[in-house]
């Protein structure tokens, strides 16, 4: 008599976890993903040549930020330090945040008709630029990550979900 694979409980479990975790990604490239949309923002600011689309991009880009800063500082960055125990990489990426929401801020708190509206958001650029080379390079904080014991898949979930319930308040 040929043998017919049964499905089990538990093998329906496994196979639904990999079906999820294959549909959301790993917490890096959750986070690498958001800092590839934010760069190509940064991008048609630059080229924008109308003040209503250079507002409406400052707008993205800051809500982008403020989500994205905030799932780092909930959820990845604690894990990290918890795995990773590697405070000089956590405090310099939380310094860099306070100082990005400084700016957005004062962008948020402004519109193009500002002398210094292109001038803030180009910094802001320049400084989200350095902070995502920062975390993405060799021995940086998304290196570390992957090396210690940190779960990526559940850490992915988790920022996926904060994500979605961020995204509707901003």
């Amino acid at each position: 008599m040929p043998s017919t694979a049964h499905s089990t409980p538990r093998s329906r479990s496994r196979s639904a976890a990999a079906t999820r975790s294959r549909k959301v990604p790993n917490a890096v490239a959750l986070l690498k993903a958001d800092h590839r949309e934010v760069e190509e923002m940064f991008e048609q600011f630059e080229k924008a040549r109308s003040q209503s689309v250079k507002s409406r991009l400052a707008e993205r880009i800051c809500s982008a930020l403020k989500v994205h800063t905030t799932i780092e500082e909930e959820i990845f960055y604690p894990a990290f330090l918890e795995q990773a125990r590697d405070e000089d990489i956590h405090h310099e990426a939380i310094v860099e945040h306070n100082g990005a929401k400084k700016l957005i801020a004062e962008i948020e708190s402004s519109d193009p008709s500002d002398d210094y509206f292109d001038a803030k958001v180009k910094v802001l650029s320049e400084m989200i630029k350095h902070h995502v080379k920062e975390e993405e390079q060799a021995g940086g904080m998304f290196a570390e990550a992957k090396k210690s014991k940190m779960d990526l898949d559940e850490l992915g979930e988790r920022l996926m979900q904060r994500k979605g319930q961020l995204a509707g308040q901003h």
